[in-house]
């Protein structure tokens, strides 16, 4: 019998290494160990289960900005999951599907601080900390959840842990009644001062993860139009011969990916070279070099879309096994004129109970929830083991920001995605007593990828009901 191919097996050529998804032949009995992993898991406060010993478990947190119309939002309370409008996207997925409702995030309420609901919304989302109001200059919140889980897991991986964000937005200064900019733009802190910054350019992320030849020596792929993958080739013909049927059709799968994405990337670039050729400069203007286009497409849906695709990616190749992503930045006044809403967002959010602005509100949020969708057939239809890798993901969504009009931070629209490596009975809506904290969920999540914590913010317990 061959010996299993290691885990961290990549596709080299010239200055070119491209991490691959995992394979049947990287584990000894096709696969055998992994299915039992998922026989009888068991999780509890401070321990891991077996399936998180046998698998490598994600964990994503996905952000939307200014709350949701929680009339369409919340299923009918009872034992099977029915999915109202807003989450009508999802049922390709109810089966991989927690909706969570009555868990709060208390230090997003003004606790005595005034206005500032937003910046408080975010920063506060996965810290479960006041943020400091300081008028715009000095910050300071808490350790998020992810940050948590990445000191520790994220050593097994390239990246601990990778921020993205459709949004860049200002670091400094001051953008929410008293609040620095960086508690509106970033959910992601590795200290209580120190937020992560997420990248919202899809190349220079792609570039990360997929470094080649031509990043490396100072110049650019797109410049000689010649994808990474061109440097791989005789590499993958010669492992492919090594395989079985079905893992060659798996790299040829992940690999025919990454060449689309590629040339998505590129239609962008030439997109954005094409803006910048037609615009006129201001009179007196000074031409600089030609600088690289940036690679984010006008289409909202395909910039989210992109980023998407490598975070699925990312888990798949096993790059990192922890993300954050925000879909925009909290208090966004983005138009959505596609969804044939060309109100701004925020704007809308302030409802005040008129119907016909309500009615728009949910056409933004379903928008939001078809991307969340998309990004779950990513992982759904990418497989590792027999099982696909959105088993062993747990994928949160959500906003800090209930109601919108009323700014409550009660009542959270909170989803969670994945059977956490079969740790997590899915295909429910919960119900939970009022007030409880959001953080109580993450204490249940950090179990299960074997970084027990015994409180996190204004943790109280854990989410028992989830198992």
């Amino acid at each position: 019998m061959n010996a299993p191919l290691p885990r961290r097996t990549f596709l080299r050529g010239v200055g070119t290494a491209i991490a691959l998804p995992f394979l049947d032949a990287m584990l000894p009995h096709g696969g055998a160990l992994l299915d039992a992993a998922y026989a009888a898991p068991r999780v509890a406060a401070g321990k891991t289960g077996s399936a998180a010993g046998k698998r490598p478990l994600r964990m994503a947190f996905l952000y939307v900005p200014n709350g949701v119309h929680m009339k369409t939002w919340t299923p009918p309370d009872g034992a099977s999951l029915q999915l109202p409008e807003t989450l009508k996207p999802l049922q390709p997925f109810q089966s991989d599907l927690l909706v969570l409702s009555g868990l709060t995030q208390d230090k997003a309420r003004p606790n005595g601080d005034g206005p500032g609901d937003h910046a408080r919304a975010a920063a506060a989302f996965l810290t479960g900390c006041q943020p400091k109001k300081t008028g715009g200059s000095a910050i300071h919140v808490g350790v998020s959840v992810d940050q948590v889980a990445a000191a520790k897991i994220g050593l097994s991986t390239r990246f601990a842990s990778l921020e993205l964000g459709c949004d860049q937005g200002a670091q400094s200064g001051n953008c929410d009644s008293g609040y620095s900019c960086a508690y509106s733009n970033n959910i992601s802190w590795k200290t209580e001062s120190m937020f992560m910054a997420k990248e919202a350019d899809p190349r220079l992320l792609f570039e990360r993860l997929f470094p080649g030849i031509a990043t490396k020596q100072g110049q650019n792929n797109r410049k000689y139009q010649k994808s990474i993958l061109d440097f791989v080739l005789d590499d993958a013909g010669r492992l492919k011969g090594k395989l079985g049927s079905t893992d060659q059709r798996k790299v040829d799968e992940y690999l025919t990916g990454l060449r689309e994405i590629e040339e998505r990337l590129a239609r962008a670039e030439k997109e954005a070279r094409e803006r910048k050729a037609s615009e006129v400069p201001p009179a007196g203007a000074v031409k600089l070099g030609a600088a690289l286009p940036s690679s984010i497409p006008s289409s909202y849906e395909e910039h989210i879309r992109l980023l998407g695709d490598l975070l699925a990616l990312a888990f798949q190749a096993d790059l990192t096994r922890v993300a954050t992503f925000m879909i925009a930045n909290e208090g966004s006044n983005r138009s959505y004129k596609n969804t044939g809403v060309a109100d701004g967002h925020h704007d809308l959010s302030h409802h005040g109970g008129e119907a016909a602005k309500q009615e728009k509100v949910a056409k933004i949020n379903r928008f939001h929830v078809e991307q969340l969708a998309y990004i779950l057939k990513k992982l759904k239809d990418a497989k590792e083991g027999g099982r696909s890798v959105l088993d062993s993901c747990m994928v949160v969504y959500g906003s800090g920001i209930s109601d919108g009009n009323r700014h409550n931070h009660n009542e959270l629209p909170i989803l969670l995605a994945g059977k956490g490596g079969g740790t997590i009975k899915t295909g429910r809506h919960l119900r939970f007593p009022k007030n409880t904290p959001l953080n109580n969920l993450f204490l249940s999540l950090l179990d299960r990828v074997g970084c027990p914590t015994d409180s996190l913010g204004d943790s109280t317990g854990r989410l028992r009901d989830i198992s």
